[in-house]
């Protein structure tokens, strides 16, 4: 690098090391062996080739950096606090304490310039591969002859634990495939896990792995400046593949006597050996959390540098916008996601029995004409899932103005790329599989609840009328669940209207992942000008009819296909009782409703029957320790959803029945 020596490199590198090591002892937990041994190659990375801006951390055309592996998180923090950014020594010295801005592992929003919550091993791997996506996309929908808005990287920072974890194969199989040339990957093969050596455990030959990918693998020893430099130039310069550099490298570096061993990756390395650490890398061996005038001097010429880099792209971002007003305005709507106001007018009138599943598909197709940035893609089950956006392209490696993906039969690769395209900003993005395969993409849906993205998930074939299938496809406790996640908004409509309702809740919800769960089988239009209208979904639960006036004597609260369930068992019953039948959409939005409203809608007294095809947890909530449940709580069977449905009890009959035995 020009102006830049090995001797400042190395300076650098060991104050990193420093930092980690004091960070971690001082927090008595953490992992010194990670930033330790990567310090040399984040060095390099800082000093020459990673494009951002502490004094603008937002700004749109800034590299992306991921550390996968975010239980090193003082690598990455160390990084941050040298480059400039608002995050104080102090921080530092706070690692893993209450209220401090350094936590175990990264946190996206907690913590400036963290791009993505990482610890979960391999979700970073898939939040990079979205983010390299993203940044394509977007590429080819604003870049021309005149101005390049878009031209950044996402490198990714990965270990041993993450390449062994199935969502990394799933995700970089995916950047192979779509020739990602902007992803640069850094496999820090240090052979050492928590047990000991990887030899324990893996075998395989991680290069023709990802040769056989389509990357573009360079090999270099992780300690040696020149080949660091190298192998970054020659990724950068790769035009069609993504590029894995596999940094052999060793954990714990600098440490005489614990270099190389598994006790390096998690364990403070002790008082007497940073000692001595510090005395082999030239630290000052008497002051922790030492850097010195000469490494911030270093650090703040580059980030002079990188913000004049910064107000260039502004000042010819200026530009672009005045000579391409219009795709300066569609760059805004897509960077702000700009949701339309008037959405309820663009939805369908459904005037026959539909499965939700293919209201959900002529909603998308509506949605997507008036919301350019939103776009989509299955799990190889789009034809089922009715999401493929029409009149518009497949994202490929030739061509990425398309909106649909296909993910393929890669559930946990799909919600881990959704995050982060999300987290990259551009795009409002669904992803879709049959519902009791929300399980494989559970983690990554925590993840996105924790981090507040907006990602959409649309989940058909949401019950046991599944049928022939048999129970490895009737999903029975996925609803119950994922309603227990936090910040997840979970939405069963009782029919196609609400169907349409439920998309627009869900697109308004932007603080958060929400979730879609559709039928299979035709349901009924429930008549609107008889019942309340439909937009009532936005309150997560409402009084959808009452057999009498006042006080009911019973109230039936029900989701999904067996709202119509409720609705006849109420008619016939209608000369006997009072009932309410409550349709509940989204008891997340229900209860985020205030006290008056909620005992508006469930009053206190009068009996109280759930009825919904998956199992009966979750309900007492609503219906209190005296109420009924018409739930299934066992596991499904192998017949015609008709036969299952009398099988089952969620029949009329069973309905009444249940009525009449409350006390």
């Amino acid at each position: 690098m020009k102006n830049v020596s090995n001797e400042e490199l190395h300076l650098v590198a060991n104050t990193i090391r420093g930092l980690a090591m004091d960070g971690v002892q001082q927090a008595n937990s953490g992992h010194p062996g990670l930033p330790m041994g990567m310090a040399d190659v984040a060095s390099v990375l800082l000093l020459g080739y990673l494009k951002h801006n502490p004094s603008n951390p937002d700004w749109a055309d800034r590299d992306r950096f991921v550390l996968s592996g975010g239980h090193g998180s003082m690598l990455l923090y160390s990084m941050l606090h040298l480059s400039g950014y608002d995050l104080p020594l102090d921080e530092l010295k706070a690692f893993r304490q209450w209220g401090s801005k350094t936590p175990g592992h990264p946190e996206y929003g907690h913590t400036i310039g963290v791009e993505t919550t990482t610890g979960p091993l391999g979700q970073g791997c898939g939040n990079a591969v979205g983010m390299a996506t993203a940044e394509r996309m977007l590429q080819d929908r604003f870049n021309n002859d005149d101005f390049q808005p878009v031209d950044h990287h996402t490198f990714v920072m990965c270990g041993d634990g993450d390449l062994m974890e199935g969502l990394s194969h799933e995700a970089f199989s995916i950047a192979g495939h779509l020739g990602l040339n902007k992803l640069v990957v850094f496999y820090d093969s240090n052979r050492i896990t928590i047990e000991g050596s990887t030899d324990l455990a893996e075998t395989g030959d991680i290069k023709k792995r990802f040769q056989s990918y389509n990357f573009n693998v360079i090999e270099i020893d992780a300690h040696d400046y020149e080949q660091i430099e190298k192998a970054i130039k020659k990724a950068i310069r790769e035009k069609t593949r993504p590029s894995m550099i596999i940094c052999h490298s060793h954990i714990g570096w600098g440490s005489p006597n614990k270099v190389d061993t598994a006790s390096a990756h998690g364990e403070p390395l002790g008082v007497d050996e940073i000692k001595a650490t510090k005395l082999a890398i030239g630290l000052p061996e008497d002051q922790d959390f030492y850097v010195s005038e000469q490494v911030r001097e270093l650090l703040g010429e580059r980030a002079k540098k990188l913000s004049r880099m910064n107000k260039k792209w502004d000042r010819d971002f200026k530009k672009f916008t005045e000579a391409n007003p219009e795709r300066a305005q569609a760059w805004k709507q897509h960077m702000e996601n700009h949701i339309p106001e008037n959405l309820e007018t663009l939805l369908p009138n459904f005037e026959k029995a539909t499965a939700t599943r293919s209201a959900s598909g002529d909603v998308i197709q509506e949605l997507c004409a008036a919301i350019p940035q939103l776009v989509g893609g299955s799990a190889d089950l789009a034809p089922s899932t009715k999401t493929f956006i029409n009149d518009a392209n497949a994202i490929t490696k030739h061509a990425f103005c398309g909106r649909n993906f296909h993910f393929g039969i890669r559930e946990h690769a799909m919600g881990s790329v959704m995050n982060g395209i999300a987290l990259h900003g551009g795009f409002r993005i669904f992803g879709a599989t049959f519902f009791v395969f929300s399980d494989y993409c559970r983690p990554a849906i925590r993840l996105a609840a924790l981090m507040n993205l907006p990602v959409i998930y649309v989940f058909t074939h949401d019950s046991f009328f599944v049928g022939e299938d048999g129970p490895t496809h009737q999903p029975i406790e996925h609803l119950a669940a994922l309603r227990v996640i936090p910040n997840v908004t979970v939405f069963r409509p009782a029919d196609p209207t609400e169907t349409g309702a439920a998309w627009i809740a869900a697109l308004k919800n932007t603080t958060g992942p929400s979730i879609l769960a559709l039928t299979r089988q035709n349901l009924e239009v429930i008549d609107r000008s008889v019942y309340p209208a439909a937009n009532n979904v936005e309150k997560g639960g409402y009084v959808l009819k009452q057999t009498g006036e006042g006080e009911p004597d019973v109230t039936l609260i029900a989701t999904g296909s067996e709202v119509q369930l409720a609705l006849d068992a109420a008619d016939q019953l209608a000369n006997e009782k009072n009932i309410r039948v409550v349709s509940m959409p989204s008891c997340d939005l229900f209860d985020q409703q205030d006290a008056a409203y909620k005992a508006s809608v469930i009053p206190a007294g009068g009996g109280k029957v759930a009825i919904e095809a998956g199992v009966s947890s979750g309900w007492e909530k609503y219906i209190g320790l005296d109420g009924k449940t018409v739930c299934i709580d066992h596991f499904g069977a192998s017949a015609p959803y008709q036969k299952l449905t009398e099988e089952f009890g969620f029949t009329v009959e069973n309905v009444v029945a249940t009525i009449k035995s409350l006390n």
